[in-house]
């Protein structure tokens, strides 16, 4: 556990990390702009619960009033699902704005993973990273949570990266920059929704403990972060055939009206949300908790290694 002027842990979570117990964190963007009210609030709590069931502490992310917060109250979570005017989506640049002004904030996949690494939290769990979105050879359009993975030590398991990207420049992108990708269970690299994406992954792992040593290995030879792709239950999957045509058409909506950068990934959610009537809904909140339940028995896995070491 390490301290910093900006970051402030909730009881639990200090008492967790100065005892070295699994601790998962977990993101509020999700809370904050990624689903309705009152699935966000009802999804964030259950994702905690998982996390508890799986016999680690969840530590929830995000900014309260100006500080870097690891372990909410339930009473910030309802807050921060209450979407009040003037609620920020901080990605990892926003962080220094969000302190100075003294703003609430939903953090996402970069931010979480850079207040994660400042609390020494190594494990966390997210519905999917974002990444190169489509045309970015023109856009330079690339998601901030890429660099991050290579940056903070900290071992993310999502259902893959959005099905709404650019997925095999994703892939390349994240082997340029020395991130491990290792599919939990399979080596087919999972599209969100979709438990395929049509692409292979070079690593299989098909135990928590296998992934765990992967990790520390990692570390150990001088990495930060790693991928870990856990699909979608198949009972939830949406398959990459049906959804792909609800995403084409919701791109080429966000392309027609100018919707670009931090809104697109809310935008096209949003729409893929209507155009599948509901579907996408259950299958994001299925997938956020299945790779919480991973997470959880993850962390768990890396505890008692180093306990038994």
């Amino acid at each position: 556990m390490t301290s910093h002027p900006d970051l402030s842990l909730s009881p639990e979570v200090a008492e967790a990390l100065a005892s070295g117990a699994p601790v998962v964190a977990l993101e509020t963007a999700i809370v904050t702009h990624g689903m309705p009210i009152p699935n966000n609030l009802e999804t964030a709590r259950a994702v905690e619960a998982e996390v508890r069931a799986a016999g680690a502490v969840p530590a929830t992310i995000a900014v309260i009033d100006g500080v870097l917060r690891a372990g909410l109250s339930g009473a910030e979570l309802e807050r921060l699902a209450a979407l009040p005017e003037g609620v920020r989506k901080a990605s990892a640049k926003d962080l220094g704005a969000a302190i100075a002004a003294g703003a609430c904030a939903g953090t996402t996949v970069a931010a979480t993973m850079r207040i994660a690494a400042l609390a020494g939290i190594e494990i966390f769990a997210t519905g999917g990273i974002g990444g190169v979105h489509r045309g970015a050879e023109k856009t330079g359009d690339v998601s901030a949570d890429l660099p991050e993975l290579a940056a903070s030590p900290v071992a993310v398991v999502c259902a893959g990266a959005k099905s709404i990207l650019d997925l095999p420049r994703t892939l390349e992108y994240l082997e340029t920059a020395g991130v491990p990708v290792m599919g939990f269970g399979t080596r087919a690299f999972p599209a969100f929704f979709s438990r395929r994406s049509g692409l292979e992954l070079d690593e299989r792992v098909d135990t928590p403990e296998a992934l765990a040593a992967a990790f520390a290995a990692h570390q150990r030879v001088g990495g930060k972060g790693m991928l870990v792709c856990n699909p979608i239950p198949e009972g939830d999957e949406i398959p990459a055939e049906e959804i792909s045509a609800f995403i084409d058409r919701a791109v080429a909506e966000a392309e027609a009206q100018g919707i670009a950068g931090k809104g697109a990934t809310p935008f096209l959610l949003g729409r893929v949300l209507e155009l599948t009537e509901g579907r996408s809904l259950v299958a994001n909140v299925a997938l956020v908790r299945d790779n919480a339940r991973l997470a959880g028995r993850m962390a768990l896995a890396l505890t008692d290694a180093r306990r038994a070491a």
